[in-house]
């Protein structure tokens, strides 16, 4: 079973957002680069009130909480976030892409 993550960082902007990818040696223009195993998909972005969010669909919950401890957590304090981001995981019942 799949797990949805969003991630909302309120007064963070898309400079933190690329500082964090660029640590983690992920190039999100081409999709290349240092993905963490376990996850299936990725998209940042700003929502209406300006948080920024982070949409993603992982294997499990342990796979995400493995990359947070390893890398994750030190990528975004070195970009400059403040506060802790809301969580909201979503049990998903199924996870499919157009044509895929």
């Amino acid at each position: 079973m799949a797990y949805g993550l969003v991630l909302e960082f309120e007064g963070a902007d898309r400079s933190k957002y690329e500082a964090v990818n660029k640590t983690l040696g992920i190039d999100q223009a081409t999709g290349k680069g240092n993905w963490p195993p376990g996850l299936i998909s990725h998209a940042g972005g700003k929502s209406e009130s300006g948080a920024l969010v982070v949409l993603e669909v992982w294997k499990s919950k342990e796979d995400q909480e493995r990359f947070m401890q390893s890398r994750l957590a030190a990528a975004v304090a070195g970009a400059g976030f403040t506060g802790a981001p809301k969580v909201t995981w979503v049990e998903l019942f199924s996870y499919n892409t157009p044509d895929g």
